[in-house]
């Protein structure tokens, strides 16, 4: 049996695999394809980090390690689905969650005070934020629109708002004291092993980071983000805001950038309301309450105050909400506003949303207002405001005429910034902070920097293989596509000197005759995206880590409505694949609704399109040639699902997620009956064909009966197998057919 690994992770996409995978797992079976799973939820790895203080029966394996592992061997076929990148809050809310459940976890410890809770707060810290991504992402990103799916919205295009050329939003960021002006970037040359330490004024040096082990040609970089610098920008910004009657909204990266940007946030929480703090920091510190959690957690946890302080921290915060400017609102039903939950605002979605949506974002009246957009960081937020001058002048874009921008991006073996979180330290007081060889020569210092208490250092570690590999995959989609391609790199910027540098190298090594491959500038890679995307012309980016994240999110929220609908594959360097199936932002209000309508409105298009792609795989590392009739079929019944308008539906009564999933099954069996290439497939799958046809009317009813009335799965975080079994598999008829297949 050839073996795919099939992940287990959160909210709706989890939701979503409790319906689909007994479906895959009957069609692929007949191919000699073994589906197998394994848990990266984000429970499932609070538990694998505890399991050897639980009791034996609540122990959970570490799956994470183990795919990770199987990402650095040719054998790995790996489907990632969305999986939460917890921000403390949503760890908090699991952790409660799973005590509830019995199991014996120790509680977050926020300020730990001795040694076992400093172990236990760092076990913890290592399941935040992007825990998963790093661990099995082993390879460079291929991110795509496939042609069924650009098809079908082009001929189908979501609404766009629409712009005005007096519209007064803008994007607002750091000029000083940010990470890309302070950058350092130097390439190590011959094996190092390096530190990272501070230098107290009085000479005292603490080690913050040991043993990192470096390569020949490998790129360390170094920066920091100031604190007087930012509490400065983010007070000048709400002023900027008050006076121009927009909207302030704080857009970072608290999930994936799980060290700096919480701190980030805090600050901006800080500066919005800076009485509460001023008067009552030593209050909310002493109780554990830190703003780099948001208002939320603030306002959440004033019940370990004393009644009369409660009181006036409520009452500050009201007031100041009154006196302006505005915070931009997450839920204005509920009163979420931008500043109280760091996870709820995630730059790279919630900028493109703003940006379909005329430029505005939601104010606490439940309309939508123009908006200052603060991005305290500068290396990227420059390319947001130049999509805001081009829609001001030239309007919304068209979907039904743009053209399409794949990426190709660098993130192998934790590439960039997204690697930095074991690198990123808060400086503990003043002084420098170096970045090290441990050869003890008289250059051994990298890179060093004057600091402050409270700055913000963080340093990164670009491997050289990578980058090869990176440069190599973009002239092969350059050329398989016969598209020009940009490399996105700041020659300003002291990382992506770097970088380019050995661009110009590795695009030496390779055969580029004929091809159009440039490197420019973010901003202008932007604007000649942005002018051949408006004439329809397609072009690739080719960025870095973080740059990879926000474009394929910005471009597909144009193009398509959702970044969940992009193909994600993985060439893993080891000869591996790893296939991802789109982004998981708006998840948590699918499990709500499902939770109170029984209805999930989950899209699993992009579960459907990464096992295609899976099977390819199988079958060409493995010689299956029934994996690939296999996904060559669930390509056909894919795009005759979107051209039948079987996707799931926003609303009661419609269909939902399980429903596609019928519907999915029915034109893949009936795609496997009529296929030529595998007479043994088109036999097995022909009575398939013939029993889903047949029963179409009464699965149809079966599923549609049970919506309205709320569902009972057991929990959010973790919910009970059973219970959430039989809620995402509610048509008897339907799994009688999927059942005996597998038996078969």
């Amino acid at each position: 049996m050839s073996t795919i690994m099939y992940t287990i992770t959160d909210e709706a996409p989890m939701l979503a695999t409790a319906s689909l995978l007994p479906i895959v797992r009957g069609f692929t079976s007949k191919a000699g394809v073994d589906v197998a799973t394994r848990d990266i939820s984000l429970a499932g790895r609070i538990l694998a980090a505890f399991a050897d203080r639980l009791p034996e029966d609540q122990r959970e394996s570490d799956a994470l390690s183990e795919l990770g592992a199987l990402a650095r061997t040719p054998e790995a076929n790996i489907i990632k689905l969305p999986n939460i990148s917890a921000s403390v809050p949503q760890l908090k809310a699991a952790i409660a969650e799973l005590q509830a459940h019995g199991f014996a976890l120790p509680d977050y410890p926020e300020s730990p005070s001795s040694d076992d809770e400093r172990e236990i707060r760092a076990r913890y810290d290592a399941v935040k934020g992007s825990a998963v991504n790093p661990v099995l992402r082993e390879g460079n990103s291929d991110r795509r629109a496939p042609h069924a799916v650009k098809n079908y919205a082009k001929a189908h295009p979501h609404r766009m708002g629409e712009w005005s050329n007096e519209s007064r939003t803008q994007v607002a960021t750091m000029s000083e004291g940010d990470f890309r002006e302070s950058e350092q970037s130097v390439v190590v040359r011959g094996e190092k092993t390096l530190q990272i330490v501070h230098v107290a004024p009085d000479g005292t040096e603490t080690i913050l980071k040991d043993a990192m082990a470096t390569e020949d040609g490998d790129i360390i970089d170094a920066s920091v983000m100031r604190a007087s610098a930012l509490d400065a920008f983010l007070a000048e910004q709400i002023d900027e805001a008050r006076e121009r009657d927009v909207l302030f909204s704080l857009h970072l990266k608290a999930t994936m950038m799980k060290v700096s940007d919480p701190v980030i946030f805090g600050h901006a929480v800080r500066a919005f309301f800076p009485e509460v703090f001023a008067r009552f920091g030593a209050e909310l510190e002493a109780a554990g309450i830190s703003a780099n959690n948001g208002l939320g957690a603030v306002l959440g946890g004033l019940d370990a105050l004393d009644a009369g302080t409660a009181e006036s921290i409520r009452t500050l915060v009201a007031k100041r909400l009154l006196e302006g400017p505005e915070l931009a609102m997450v839920d204005s039903d509920r009163g979420i506003t931008n500043l109280h939950v760091p996870s709820d605002v995630i730059v790279d979605a919630s900028m493109p949303a703003m940006i379909r949506t005329s430029g505005k974002m939601w104010g606490s009246d439940g309309a939508t207002h123009d908006t200052l957009a603060v991005i305290p960081d500068s290396s990227y937020a420059p390319i947001y405001q130049v999509v805001i001058d081009d829609c001001r002048r030239h309007g919304a874009f068209d979907p039904a005429t743009m053209g399409t921008v794949p990426n190709v991006g660098l993130m192998a073996q934790k590439a960039e910034e997204y690697g930095s979180h074991d690198k990123t330290f808060v400086a503990p007081q003043d002084g420098r902070i170096e970045v090290r060889s441990t050869c003890g020569c008289q250059d051994a210092a990298l890179t060093s920097h004057t600091v402050e208490a409270g700055d913000i250092f963080r340093a990164c570690h670009t491997k050289d293989a990578p980058v090869r590999d990176w440069v190599a995959l973009a002239v092969r989609r350059a050329r398989l596509s016969n598209t020009p391609a940009f490399f996105w790199l700041d020659p300003e910027r002291a990382h992506d000197r770097e970088i380019a540098a050995k661009v110009e190298r590795y695009l030496g090594e390779e055969n580029t005759d004929g091809l159009d491959i440039r490197v420019l500038s973010p901003v202008e890679a932007m604007k000649e995206t942005l002018e051949r995307t408006r004439a329809g012309l397609d072009t690739i980016s080719v960025t870095g880590n973080v740059l990879r994240d926000y474009l394929t999110d910005l471009f597909p929220i144009m193009e398509l409505g959702t970044s969940a609908k992009m193909l994600s594959v993985v060439p893993l360097m080891a000869g591996g694949g790893l296939f991802e199936t789109g982004a998981g932002g708006s998840a948590p209000k699918h499990v709500q609704q499902l939770m109170s309508e029984n209805y999930l409105r989950w899209d699993s298009l992009g579960e459907f399109l990464a096992l295609a792609e899976s099977l390819r795989h199988l079958a060409r590392h493995d010689g299956n040639r029934e994996a690939e009739v296999l996904a060559n079929a669930l390509d056909r019944a894919t795009e005759t699902l979107l051209n039948e308008g079987k996707s799931p539906e926003r609303r009661l009564g419609g269909i939902d997620n399980r429903g596609s999933h019928f519907f999915l099954a029915l034109y893949w069996a009936r795609e496997l009956a009529s296929q030529t290439d595998s007479p043994v497939l088109a036999e097995t799958f022909a009575p398939v064909a013939h029993d889903l046809s047949e029963a179409k009317e009464q699965i149809e009813q079966e599923l549609l009966e049970v919506q309205g009335s709320p569902a009972e799965i057991g929990g959010y975080y973790r919910p009970a197998p059973e219970s959430t079994a039989a809620v995402m598999r509610p048509s008897a008829t339907l799994n009688a057919i999927i059942d005996q297949l597998a038996a078969r």
